[in-house]
């Protein structure tokens, strides 16, 4: 599916892959990344799984402050914690799965999952991007 009209797009430049530095084109993002200690490296740095899980919980929570101001519902500090998990897949190579634990507080749980399904099968752009080639688990908390 392509979009109607772009809006905004990020750039990113990497050198040095997993172990290397990444800049935004801007200059607001600069990161040093490294490979984490769990997978062989030295870790003390960021790596893209991290980036990734940033990226969807900000992008996942913004769908869910739309979704619920569409349904006039006022939010108290609500708040999604991203997980990624990376690990080889079948028959090569590397996946990863996604889990968002999203907090609603004081908001009927009927309502809280209705809001968090709306974003994610209709709103939020990683959910979009994700379906079909990534395991995502959303658990209200």
């Amino acid at each position: 599916m392509s979009l109607s009209k772009v809006v905004y797009t990020a750039e990113a430049t990497v050198h040095g892959g997993r172990e290397g530095h990444v800049e935004s084109s801007d200059g607001i993002l600069k990161l040093d990344l490294r490979l984490p200690k769990e997978m062989g490296g030295a870790g003390g740095a960021s790596n893209p799984e991290q980036l990734f899980a940033a990226g969807y919980a900000a992008c996942f929570e913004g769908a869910v402050r739309f979704v619920a101001g569409q349904k006039k519902v006022k939010l108290e500090d609500p708040s999604v914690h991203a997980k990624v998990g990376i690990g080889p897949r079948e028959p090569t190579g590397f996946g990863i799965q996604v889990e968002l634990d999203v907090s609603l507080p004081g908001i009927d749980k009927t309502l809280a999952q209705e809001i968090v399904d709306t974003a994610h099968n209709d709103i939020c752009p990683y959910s979009h991007a994700t379906r079909g080639n990534v395991d995502v688990t959303i658990k209200l908390v």
